[in-house]
């Protein structure tokens, strides 16, 4: 379901667990949460800081992308987290966790950038093991995390985003 800190400054939503997840009830443990690790301390922060979990709870069959239905099916369980938490922080690592905030933006396009979403401040990032998969997104994965500790820092004073309509185009995105 996620570990961390009850009282955690960030929090990272993933997308679900993977076959080392599944086995050892803990998220990122595998190479993407070794990299995630490695993140946290460039920019001073330790696991035991932050509080990290997934969209979904379960591990889908074949590791294979969760679906809209299994999403919904966890949504509730996932704004408990985020109410009991309180996060100033929350950072999704994916598109999919991207889409339950930022439904119709682009990970590449918005990357790294703060956003106010109904009273809470989201980052979008890309997720570690899409880095490890194509080395290309690594830099601006760095980037992005080196962000962090000024925007948590400036976290309440974001202007609340409006979410663009249906068939906007994504490059409009109000973006601060």
């Amino acid at each position: 379901p996620g570990e961390g800190p009850p009282d955690a400054e960030i929090l990272f939503i993933g997308e679900g667990p993977g076959f080392h997840e599944n086995q050892q009830g803990r998220p990122f443990v595998g190479a993407a949460g070794r990299l995630l690790d490695e993140l946290l301390e460039k920019i001073g922060l330790k696991r035991s800081e932050v509080f990290i979990t997934n969209i979904v709870k379960c591990r889908p069959p074949s590791n294979r992308d969760p679906e809209p239905q299994e999403i919904e099916a966890c949504s509730d369980y996932l704004d408990r987290q985020i109410q009991a938490i309180n996060p100033k922080v929350i950072v999704t690592l994916g598109r999919f966790s991207m889409n339950r905030y930022l439904p119709n933006a682009k990970i590449s396009e918005i990357h790294g950038q703060a956003m106010n979403v109904k009273g809470r401040t989201i980052v979008a990032m890309y997720h570690p093991a899409a880095a490890l998969h194509q080395r290309s997104l690594m830099p601006a994965l760095e980037a992005d995390f080196r962000k962090l500790p000024e925007l948590i820092a400036a976290a309440a004073d974001l202007p609340e985003y409006e979410p663009p309509e249906q068939g906007d185009d994504p490059k409009q995105l109000s973006l601060f």
